[in-house]
């Protein structure tokens, strides 16, 4: 009788597992069951996405293979939600399965098992196919055929079957309580590392360098592992904190050249600020690949009022020491300003990127004249690039007076030419960086103290005519 009630009681746990492992339900989605797409695209090397998908999946617990997500898929950002019924769906566990098929993880799998070797005998163009055990994979396979151990093996290798810890892509695994008898509708939200954008802004200046026309392009990049298939994009631009080192963007980018458009095109993009941050939505569904470079048109402006400027600027190092000759023989640097105000036909927020600034010359040939980086600039305030430096205006200087005055005072004088050679004329901005507390004893033009260590210039230079800036500084420290 014991004997009968053990092997009752065995026959009776066997079964109740039996029906508990019949009840879990399996089922895999992929993208063919997708239903809607949303791409957030940071400008901090991040992405946003959201997929709705339609699921046919079991009525109680199992498991769902969420298939053909990202690869650089963030695993613990991952939220998943019924949209039919929120509270009819529970995510009991999460798997982010990534140990993807390859030739040499699928021989690591069969090491010790029996393969398949195929082979063409050249002689008698006859195939031939040979069981082995597959004894080690450590940088080329070696085979026990019969009782011979054996590398180098010319053949296709052949395996009875794919193992199941490989997969084929890059998938999430949910194990999920269902209460739901009909079909479900989820939203599926993660972040993904390895996509980015980035503006690129285009100027091309008039003849006399004081109008300009200005196209700006999203460029996207995306090596996120993952396409997006007519997807709702919106990108946000502002500098996003994040617990983790900042990856800066590294993917080759590809300007566009030429000069924008005379007409002023409709904007694809909707602008609107969000939190501390801006957000631009396409207002189209795009589609951005994997391992592309896309560009989208997103600000087009024309006739801006500029603002040209020569700067020749000192060094703080030059007041603090007595030189007997000319300190140097500087270069005068270039910039362009523009303000960005709605009555300058812009007035809108201009995310990060680089401006690229054009001009035609005598013969009507577009050429480049340099390039500069811009921060997130708000409307109403300056965006201000440099060009290089001045060919035909030219500057030096020498120290004309040191004298020590007490330990902490000091008194310098300074003479500065600046040389035009250009065909008119024009002014140029000195600016000295004075340490200390400075006062001004005297000087031939007049100055600007624009800020506490920093007295300006403007110094008119007639063509092909050189003029000259005289003072003397008292300064303590």
């Amino acid at each position: 009788m014991a004997i009968l009630l053990l092997l009752s009681i065995g026959v009776s746990s066997f079964s109740i597992a039996e029906n508990r492992s019949a009840k879990l339900g399996n089922a895999t989605s992929t993208v063919d069951d997708q239903t809607d797409i949303a791409l957030t695209i940071y400008n901090s090397n991040l992405g946003l996405v959201k997929e709705q998908r339609i699921l046919k999946i079991f009525n109680g617990m199992g498991e769902l293979k969420f298939m053909d997500v990202a690869s650089q898929i963030i695993p613990t950002s991952v939220q998943i939600k019924s949209l039919a019924d929120p509270e009819s769906l529970q995510v009991l566990e999460q798997n982010y399965e990534y140990d993807l098929l390859n030739p040499e993880k699928l021989l690591d799998k069969y090491v010790g098992k029996e393969v398949k070797l195929y082979t063409k005998n050249p002689h008698t163009e006859r195939e031939e196919i040979v069981t082995a055990t597959l004894l080690s994979n450590n940088g080329q396979p070696i085979y026990k055929i019969g009782d011979e151990i054996t590398f180098g093996y010319p053949g296709r290798v052949i395996f009875p079957k794919v193992p199941d810890d490989l997969i084929a892509k890059p998938t999430l695994v949910w194990l999920l309580d269902n209460s739901l008898p009909s079909i479900q509708k989820i939203e599926a939200s993660y972040l993904t590392n390895n996509i980015n954008w980035r503006s690129d802004y285009v100027i091309t200046l008039n003849t006399k360098d004081d109008k300009a026309d200005l196209s700006g392009w999203v460029t996207i990049d995306n090596h996120s592992g993952a396409s997006y298939k007519n997807a709702k994009l919106k990108l946000v631009a502002g500098d996003v904190n994040r617990v983790k080192d900042k990856m800066g963007y590294e993917g080759n980018v590809v300007g566009l050249v030429g000069p924008a458009s005379k007409k002023e095109a409709a904007p694809q993009f909707k602008e609107e600020s969000f939190f501390e941050y801006h957000i631009y939505t396409l207002e189209r569904p795009a589609t951005v690949k994997d391992n592309q470079t896309k560009q989208i048109s997103l600000v087009n402006a024309v006739n801006i009022p500029v603002e040209k400027e020569y700067v020749y600027s000192g060094e703080k190092y030059y007041f603090t020491n007595r030189y007997g000759g000319a300190i140097s023989n500087q270069k005068v640097d270039v910039f362009i300003e523009i303000q960005n105000k709605k009555e300058n036909n812009l007035g809108i927020p201009l995310p990060k990127g680089v401006i690229r600034v054009y001009k035609h010359d005598s013969e009507g040939s577009l050429q480049f004249v340099g390039e500069d980086s811009i921060v997130h600039t708000p409307k109403d305030e300056k965006v201000r690039i440099k060009l290089g430096e001045a060919f035909d205006v030219v500057g030096s200087r020498k120290q004309t007076g040191w004298q020590k005055i007490a330990n902490d005072t000091y008194e310098a004088a300074f003479e500065i030419s600046l040389r035009n050679h250009k065909k008119e004329d024009v002014v140029v901005k000195v600016v000295e960086p004075i340490p200390g507390d400075w006062t001004m004893l005297d000087s031939s033009q007049p100055y600007n103290k624009s800020e506490a260590f920093a007295a300006e210039f403007n110094i008119p230079v007639p063509k092909d005519q050189e003029a000259k800036l005289t003072y003397r500084v008292r300064m303590k420290y």
